[in-house]
């Protein structure tokens, strides 16, 4: 049974303040103690972990990934309220929360576990960044409209040298994100592979790569003008020629609580590639 339950909001979304004042209502009259903080608030969500056994999100895909990934080391399991475009991770929405939220405090749920990738950049030996992400990592040209040469190894031998304007790596998770419109396949969540979806190839390698479970990748860049590494589009770290970037899955993994059953994920999907419940 949940006892205890943190409740986000998106500064920048006035509306979800209104739907987490009314869950954290909710809470109060069930005798579930329940946080408050913004997702964007990074220290104040770590503040808040230890004490919790469910996060509740209030706004779409971006809010919850940054949610998982500080929820993911402490093992709280993270559910999602639609109030974004699309809700590919999300498990409600403002119209029935109150149907399902009780059965999640009842502990009628199951927890799906999802794997997260680590990237870590160097400029020779130096540690440039290391950030970890739910959906992809990204290594993508800068603000010049020219190529970059992306030079990539899959545990320890030589794949391919891409020519294009960057190479994906992304989670199961994030391959309905941007490697789907990439060209990328669709996984299932709960798989443990990677797959490498290039961005737009020159002359190159044009179809996406899945990678067998626990593959490390390296990638070297070669550009005469800078590249980019981001991390589920959040965080980004400038690169320049000679830059390597090791990606490899994390040691945590992101868990969502869920009532709907496990086709959900076929349901949802179909659902928003026809275009419904988007803005």
């Amino acid at each position: 049974m949940i006892q205890t339950v943190g409740v986000l909001d998106h500064p920048k979304i006035p509306a979800t303040g209104a739907v987490a004042d009314e869950i954290s209502t909710a809470l109060r009259e069930w005798g579930v103690l329940s946080y408050r903080a913004k997702t964007w608030d990074t220290p104040a969500l770590e503040a808040i972990m230890p004490r919790v056994d469910l996060i509740v999100v209030l706004g779409g895909d971006g809010s919850t990934l940054r949610a998982a990934r500080v929820a993911a080391p402490h093992g709280v399991p993270v559910t999602s309220v639609n109030m974004g475009r699309l809700g590919f991770l999300s498990e409600m929405t403002p119209a029935n929360w109150r149907e399902a939220l009780p059965r999640m405090i009842a502990g009628d749920y199951w927890t799906e576990a999802r794997i997260m990738i680590r990237a870590e950049a160097f400029r020779e030996a130096t540690l440039l960044s290391a950030h970890e992400a739910l959906n992809d990592v990204v290594v993508s040209r800068g603000t010049l409209a020219r190529i970059v040469r992306v030079e990539a190894h899959v545990d320890g031998s030589a794949l391919t040298t891409y020519a294009c304007d960057g190479l994906i790596v992304a989670t199961p998770t994030g391959s309905t994100a941007y490697a789907l419109a990439a060209g990328g396949p669709i996984l299932p969540p709960t798989l443990q592979n990677f797959v490498l979806v290039p961005i737009a190839p020159h002359l190159s390698l044009d179809r996406p790569v899945v990678l067998s479970q626990g593959s490390t990748v390296e990638i070297v860049v070669h550009t005469d003008h800078q590249a980019i590494l981001t991390t589920d589009g959040q965080n980004e770290t400038v690169l320049k020629d000679g830059d390597r970037v090791i990606v490899k899955a994390s040691q945590h993994v992101a868990l969502f609580a869920r009532v709907q059953p496990p086709s959900y994920f076929y349901r949802t999907l179909m659902s928003r590639l026809k275009g419904e419940g988007c803005d």
